[in-house]
């Protein structure tokens, strides 16, 4: 007979599969039900609903643990000595394969659950403003935006980066750091110098 901790183990065990499968489904086909996600993670939907009783709670689970992710790899990145453009060039960088594997968010983002996406991603928006406007009031990143703003365009550009290359693979993390130091009114030199040998 199972035990309790085992079922539990079991049923946390099936609910991140669920996530996992889920992630790459939305990631080919952002409309895709939850019936297609079921199948895919080899599960009734019975199950799926019964981790996840609508589509938009599956987001919100998906949108939280990317937050949670993002957000600890730029408090780390931030958390360093070096200046604002060095730190959103390493913020970039380890957040790349994090972006490459949440970018349907960004298309989710544009469409019904905008609004319940938008509101979790509230806290890491609010570091990413931090950090630019330390760039902006250390004369590293331009102040024709504020730093609010600055921030969503730069950071955008990386997952719309992340979106457009899922099908070849040619762009990468060295692209997507200095697109957004660009962004954020770095001279395309030192841009390409705080890239480094990035992919």
């Amino acid at each position: 007979m199972p035990t309790e901790s085992s079922r539990a183990r079991s049923m946390n065990e099936t609910r991140d599969r669920i996530l996992d499968v889920a992630l790459a489904v939305l990631g080919e086909n952002p409309d895709a039900g939850m019936g297609e996600i079921a199948s895919a993670a080899g599960v009734v939907r019975r199950t799926v609903y019964g981790h996840f009783p609508s589509r938009l709670d599956l987001i919100r689970t998906l949108t939280e643990r990317a937050v949670g992710e993002m957000t600890a790899v730029l408090t780390e990145a931030d958390a360093s000595d070096a200046r604002a453009g060095a730190a959103w060039a390493e913020f970039i960088a380890r957040l790349w394969p994090v972006a490459h594997r949440y970018r349907v968010l960004l298309a989710l983002r544009r469409g019904e659950y905008g609004e319940a996406i938008h509101a979790l991603l509230g806290p890491l928006d609010e570091l990413l403003a931090g950090l630019v406007k330390r760039g902006q009031d250390g004369g590293v990143f331009a102040k024709h935006l504020p730093a609010d703003l600055l921030s969503q365009i730069a950071y955008g550009a990386v997952f719309a980066i992340a979106d457009s290359d899922r099908s070849n693979g040619t762009l990468g993390a060295r692209a997507a750091t200095i697109t957004s130091l660009l962004m954020l009114g770095v001279p395309e030199a030192r841009a390409t110098a705080l890239a480094g040998d990035l992919p």
